[in-house]
């Protein structure tokens, strides 16, 4: 009897709905500390914060399930370089059957300084080439969004340049306080939802 009341209850559990957290990157160790994959830098802390480690594969994406705060939470950090970051992100949208206001895509953004958070419930690209690709493959731009800022390249720098260099020695600190920033807004969006979320997250670090 014990064991057949664990199982409905596990069974229950797999029923509820999911939340989809997605961060934004570039795979290959080349690529690990660059700024452009500051997204799965905040996906990697928040991993280790719940105990669960980026071990399977599915949908072109390394992918930990895992719960919070009696929530289901599915990680995915798309492997299908930042351009195709659509892909991934819909077809784990279908497979778990993830509502649109489930989703939340946390990634690197030149426009705002490094420290600061922003967090949307909808909007354009804005020139991010994952964004532009979720949004071309859901048909839609209404689901959540994380830009982590990376700072604005010094002097005529080449963007596309800057986003894939590392994260200097000098900014080590600060990136830091970012990232645990990032996973607790994460959080907070799963348990509170998005409005409480921006918030309190929007803006610097303090």
């Amino acid at each position: 009897m014990l064991r057949y009341l664990k199982d409905r209850i596990n069974k229950m559990s797999e029923t509820k709905p999911v939340f989809l957290i997605a961060g934004f990157g570039n795979p290959g160790r080349q690529y690990r500390e660059n700024r452009h994959n500051v997204g799965f830098m905040v996906l990697d802390q928040l991993a280790g914060k719940l105990d669960v480690s980026f071990t399977r594969m599915e949908s072109n994406a390394l992918v930990c399930k895992t719960s919070h705060d009696d929530q289901r939470l599915v990680l995915a950090k798309p492997q299908t370089y930042m351009n195709q970051s659509g892909q991934p992100v819909a077809s784990l949208l279908r497979y778990y059957r993830v509502e649109l206001d489930r989703l939340l895509v946390v990634y690197d953004d030149v426009d705002l300084d490094l420290g600061v958070l922003r967090i949307r419930p909808e909007g354009g690209s804005a020139g991010q080439k994952g964004i532009a690709s979720v949004i071309d493959r859901l048909g839609t731009r209404h689901f959540a969004r994380m830009r982590i800022g990376i700072g604005r390249p010094p002097g005529r720098m080449d963007a596309a340049a800057y986003v894939l260099q590392d994260f200097p020695e000098s900014e080590r600190s600060m990136l830091g306080e970012v990232l645990d920033r990032g996973v607790d807004a994460v959080l907070t969006f799963v348990t509170d939802g998005i409005d409480a979320a921006m918030n309190k997250y929007n803006g610097p670090v303090a």
